[in-house]
């Protein structure tokens, strides 16, 4: 029988699509960490370096359709670790990530909850604090983290639920749903995202044409519209 390390095994899900920019930090953030087996950059046809940095550092790359719902599916049905970590390319796990991964792991009944991280921005602004604060209330009131979050989860539970489902957007509402308020924990330490878009479209711009996505979804309009709604 193996050690108890050995039983709890991480695999790296990470998509990607012309993420040159951000994917190095987000690596540099995982590296050094004995419970990873494997980190997979499900590639959804990068014209950019994304490919060959992951490499690099040492990831596996496999090449998916476009779409983060497909190319994570993808990702997730390669990886052969016991538990599974779902990052967006842009997203920077803060130093104390391993050890509430491993506290989440010990913690009874893990194995039928998933856990998501604090989202934060890698901006100072005011405007920054502001839709943390929002995002933070979202989480604890919707019980609806993104998948700019990090998703924490256990094989055996991720293929209960059946897993991402093949869309071009809102792929990780459609898993959170499907897990439920119950089975959905918070691991309390920040994931830091790109702020980007954010200052590029804008702290008012971009939230409002999110909600108006997550709105149209509630509306069960179809995910294909949505993200051609979305610009995607």
């Amino acid at each position: 029988m193996g050690t108890i390390q050995e039983q709890n095994t991480v695999s790296v899900i990470i998509p990607t699509l012309d993420a040159a920019a951000d994917l190095p930090a987000t690596l540099a953030a995982l590296a050094g960490t004995s419970m990873i087996r494997e980190i997979i950059v499900a590639d959804g046809g990068s014209e950019d370096d994304s490919v060959a940095i992951a490499q690099a550092a040492g990831a596996r790359t496999v090449s998916a359709k476009r779409g983060r719902g497909t190319q994570l599916a993808a990702g997730a049905a390669a990886s052969s670790g016991d538990w599974l970590l779902l990052l967006h390319a842009d997203c920077r796990l803060a130093p104390g990530w391993k050890a509430a991964v491993a506290a989440f792991i010990a913690a009874p009944g893990a194995t039928g909850r998933g856990g998501y991280f604090t989202f934060a921005l890698d901006d100072e602004s005011g405007a920054a604090r502001r839709l943390e604060r929002i995002v933070a209330w979202r989480c604890r009131v919707l019980a609806l983290p993104y998948g700019d979050q990090g998703l924490f989860i256990g094989r055996a539970l991720y293929q209960s639920v059946g897993g991402f489902a093949a869309l071009p957007l809102m792929e990780d509402i459609d898993l959170v749903r499907r897990l439920g308020r119950r089975r959905l924990a918070p691991l309390g330490v920040p994931a830091f995202t790109s702020a980007r878009r954010y200052r590029e479209e804008g702290y008012i711009r971009r939230p409002l044409r999110n909600f108006m996505c997550l709105s149209l979804y509630f509306m069960h309009v179809p995910a294909p519209l949505i993200a051609r709604l979305y610009g995607r």
